[in-house]
């Protein structure tokens, strides 16, 4: 069974926002995979971050996932609802979560894959659910291990991050990227 590794939009943002998804790209592995809502988040994005913009062509992301079943549409809505805080006047807050939960909870082609999120109250509901999840720090972890980038530079390229204003966990030294 392939492990698949679904990045949510502040990865995306946060990896383009130091113009490093290439980065992303060889952490990913051919493995990585996008709920049709997070692709849609990305386009958006896009507009500030002008990177994001070449994640469909690449097609290193797959096609999104679709969920077009009525039923897994009420589903997702319930989730998005009542675990994320997502109302019916933004119908779009907070769906690329709950579609990422969703297709790797429900669908058994996606079991046992990785959500990639730095957002700490959807991290820990995924948790709970039993999905297994990594952050940011983790993908440069990962990074620095496999040799695609060194300590300092990972952990240079984090400190960078931080410095364009996103929100993530950050490492207390490069040494802790090798762990």
């Amino acid at each position: 069974m392939t492990e698949f590794l679904f990045p949510d939009n502040t990865v995306l943002c946060n990896f383009a926002s130091v113009n490093r998804l290439d980065l992303l790209n060889s952490v990913l592995d051919r493995r990585g995979r996008w709920t049709e809502a997070v692709a849609y988040e990305a386009t958006r994005s896009a507009r500030v971050l002008p990177d994001l913009g070449q994640l469909a062509a690449a097609d290193w992301l797959g096609e999104p996932i679709e969920i077009d079943d009525e039923s897994e549409i009420r589903q997702i809505n319930a989730i998005r609802r009542a675990v994320f805080g997502g109302t019916d006047d933004e119908t779009l807050k907070h769906l690329g979560e709950a579609q990422t939960c969703f297709v790797i909870l429900k669908r058994s082609e996606f079991a046992g894959s990785w959500w990639i999120s730095d957002d700490r109250e959807a991290l820990r509901y995924a948790r709970l659910q039993g999905i297994i999840t990594r952050e940011t720090i983790d993908l440069v972890s990962i990074a620095v291990i496999n040799g695609d980038i060194g300590t300092q530079e990972g952990f240079g390229l984090m400190q960078k991050m931080a410095d364009q204003g996103r929100c993530l966990r950050l490492p207390g030294s490069a040494a802790d990227l090798r762990r």
